[in-house]
């Protein structure tokens, strides 16, 4: 099963990462330790919570002016 990791610096060092399809989170003082954990934690929630994905996310960007 391919799924979505988005990851995020954390403020306090390392990475916080987010699996949108189930909303888990997890974190890691690296790219690879922050995945690995999501992968962990992503896995006991598809024990518990079986999915049904029918397509993908999709994952953009957008501007917000200066001001905001």
């Amino acid at each position: 099963m391919l799924l979505t990791a988005v990851l995020l610096p954390a403020t306090e060092g390392g990475f916080t990462a987010l699996n949108p399809e189930t909303g888990t989170t997890s974190q890691g003082e690296t790219v690879e330790e922050a995945l690995a954990n999501l992968r962990e934690a992503t896995e006991l929630y598809v024990e518990e919570f079986p999915l049904t994905i029918a397509s993908r996310p999709l994952v953009t960007t957008f501007e917000l002016p200066a001001h905001a």
